[in-house]
């Protein structure tokens, strides 16, 4: 008997999963567009939604659309397709950065499971328990990042103190360069049609002990007008990192972070990213200094733990993300 015809997945949907990813400011800097003649979404980089100052390299941008990336390869997969991915398919395009091509029929495996994962991740910026994740847990989250290209390290308490240390630096750096902190300010406000953002409810409490640095997306704020409380005094934080440091090793990053995320949330354990270091070339260098490899690479340090989901950040419409016709097209 001839084989039954695939029915094509909603695209709304795929782009709306896709765009569930985290990004860094919120600023989803990602457009999506179907090739209905080969069945591929292509996703490009949205060169209006990067941050110049705190990103001028692009490298965490190309981290935040790897994070899209991945879960639309899940969404795919949920749908019974095989996602067949291409990064930088054009190199003569430089904002395409990656092609998804809908394959044949495929056992979806995990991908439910992640797929629901998905739609409840989010970042929560709020003190965690000092329960200590299980070696189980971590082990699975180093086999995911693994899976994707990069690696997992977990640093000893010498390590992460140092590592919180780099970012408390970075944090102090941001406050008093003018340029990047009214940068960072640009992408607080409440949610308008226009620009989302992140609304001020989604900061959530600094540390009143000043030991974990929660980033101050405001980096403005008097003291006196933060909200605060104490934080873990035994924070599990991991950092991700990879061999090579090319535009291809960030868009895998990206890919590996948002694995390890939705495997976390789906083990109901919470996450935040701590990047600040990352963007000072110098803290940076010094973040990958672990004792597993000191040639890596770092593309995120991660704060893991049990505690509160904390408030979602909003995202655009599918319709919002894609070129104009592509949903018509679709159907």
């Amino acid at each position: 008997m001839p084989t039954a015809a695939l029915a094509p997945p909603p695209l709304e949907t795929l782009i709306s999963a896709a765009a569930a990813a985290p990004s860094i400011h919120n600023t989803q800097p990602w457009r999506f567009r179907l090739d209905p003649d080969t069945a591929t979404l292509e996703v490009r980089a949205v060169a209006d939604r990067a941050l110049r100052q705190i990103d001028p390299t692009g490298r965490a941008l190309h981290v935040s659309v790897g994070c899209a990336v991945l879960n639309l390869r899940v969404a795919v997969a949920h749908f019974g397709r095989e996602p067949v991915t291409r990064l930088l398919p054009r190199p003569e395009e430089p904002d395409l950065l990656a092609a998804v091509r809908l394959g044949g029929r495929v056992r979806s495996g995990t991908a439910h499971q992640l797929y629901t994962a998905l739609w409840h991740r989010h970042s929560s910026r709020f003190p965690f328990s000092d329960l200590p994740l299980p070696t189980s847990v971590l082990t699975e989250l180093a086999e995911a990042a693994h899976s994707e290209g990069a690696q997992l390290s977990r640093p000893g308490p010498g390590e992460t103190e140092r590592l919180l240390r780099l970012t408390r630096d970075a944090e102090r750096r941001t406050t008093v360069d003018a340029d990047r902190a009214a940068e960072s300010r640009r992408w607080v406000h409440e949610p308008t049609e226009a620009s989302l953002g992140i609304p001020p409810e989604a900061l959530g409490p600094q540390d009143i002990l000043e030991r974990m640095p929660m980033r101050d997306f405001g980096a403005h704020r008097h003291p006196s007008v933060l909200s605060g409380r104490p934080f873990e005094q035994r924070p599990a934080i991991v950092v991700l990192s990879t061999a090579h440091d090319r535009r291809t090793d960030w868009l895998r990053a990206g890919q590996a972070l948002e694995r390890v995320l939705l495997v976390a949330t789906a083990h109901g354990v919470r996450a935040s990213l701590l990047h600040q270091a990352l963007e000072w070339p110098d803290l940076r260098e010094q973040s990958a200094s672990t004792a597993d490899d000191r040639r890596a690479h770092a593309q995120m340090v991660i704060r893991l733990g049990y505690g509160p989901e904390g408030p979602a950040t909003p995202r655009r419409s599918a319709r919002q993300m894609v070129d104009e016709g592509a949903l018509s097209v679709h159907r």
